[in-house]
């Protein structure tokens, strides 16, 4: 599903600025509730920012235990996008470049819109913990009994004989 942004209209409103409100669930991610954003992107130049917060809540499955919970997500966008391709300049003369902090700017390769559907869907999927964890407190699932505390993928070397050198 598409949702765009056309260059064009942001050229042509006031203020070079226009806002935009996304409320639905995103495919491929296991939305609970739809998720919430009102945004706002500004014509800068040669550039286009875009920000705006984006909450909702998403159902994650727990590392350790393996059970389905909810995450509530409440975070901020900040994305820069070039008109132009910056890297034109760049790949003719040879030279390497380093991209410090906060220089991350996405190339449009002039493009005449921008996804905002793709937009959120990337900054939801950065916005999930790496590690998912159901609580604070989640042990994880016992897998092995409390009788046997021997891992048994290690039973293959009970029968096995080692033969220490002579010397």
């Amino acid at each position: 599903m598409e949702k765009l942004l056309l260059i064009e209209d942001l050229e042509k409103a006031e203020d070079k600025t226009l806002y935009c409100t996304f409320d639905e669930k995103i495919e491929g991610i296991e939305c609970v509730t739809p998720i919430h954003a009102q945004l706002c992107a500004k014509s800068l130049g040669d550039f286009i920012q875009i920000t705006g917060n984006v909450t909702g809540t998403v159902e994650l499955e727990c590392d350790l235990c393996l059970d389905k919970f909810n995450h509530d997500l409440d975070f901020e966008i900040d994305e820069l996008f070039s008109k132009q391709s910056l890297l034109g300049e760049y790949d003719e003369s040879g030279q390497e470049f380093e991209i410090k902090d906060g220089q991350f700017v996405t190339d449009l390769n002039g493009a005449k819109e921008i996804d905002i559907y793709d937009l959120l869907y990337q900054s939801v999927i950065l916005n999930i913990p790496n590690k998912k964890v159901c609580g604070i407190n989640c042990k994880g699932r016992q897998f092995l009994s409390e009788e046997n505390t021997t891992d048994p993928r290690l039973a293959v070397f009970d029968d096995s004989l080692i033969n220490p050198k002579n010397s």
